[in-house]
């Protein structure tokens, strides 16, 4: 990964989720018309700023069926009829301000984002990371309205400075 100021939670041994906020890692992630996006598998972590800038969702199986229009690698299972995704594309990012938290159902949903976007966003392989450009084109997927000439396009933390990233 280029920007080497973010890390998986896991990676950072002396990192603690403050008590105040839930550990969301295995939750289940839902659109706010309540469709299954997937499950929250990690948090991204921008170590200079100190806080939690992305939930790593690992996306549902059938979210990754209705993808019909995206250009997949594929591969044929034993039997030939059936195809099956490569493992690896199977993960995106949400902005960790998108989301509210219910502690008691233990459900994560995205606000303003619907299915439809969710299943047109790029993912990315989890064995690979994802650099900075990934971040513009889920950012540009979920949030088109935004100023093409904001902070989205600069190389720094300042990339983090909007509202998608304030967690409530």
């Amino acid at each position: 990964m280029e920007n080497k100021n973010l890390y998986r939670l896991d990676e950072l041994s002396d990192y603690k989720i403050a008590s105040n906020y839930s550990d969301v890692r295995g939750w289940k992630i839902v659109d706010a018309d309540n469709h299954t996006i997937g499950t929250i598998d990690n948090l991204w972590v921008n170590k200079d700023m100190q806080r939690v800038v992305y939930l790593d969702v690992k996306v549902d199986k059938k979210l990754i069926e209705d993808s019909r229009n995206e250009v997949h690698n594929v591969i044929a299972n034993d039997n030939g009829k059936e195809f099956i995704y490569k493992d690896g594309d199977s993960h995106i990012i949400i902005p960790i301000g998108s989301v509210s938290i219910n502690k008691d159902t233990k459900i994560v949903m995205a606000n303003s984002i619907g299915y439809d976007t969710f299943r047109s966003t790029n993912r990315y392989n989890r064995q690979n990371n994802f650099d900075r450009d990934y971040e513009r084109r889920v950012m540009n997927s979920y949030y088109p309205e935004n100023d093409p000439d904001s902070v989205y396009y600069s190389e720094d933390d300042s990339f983090y400075n909007r509202r998608e990233f304030d967690h409530k």
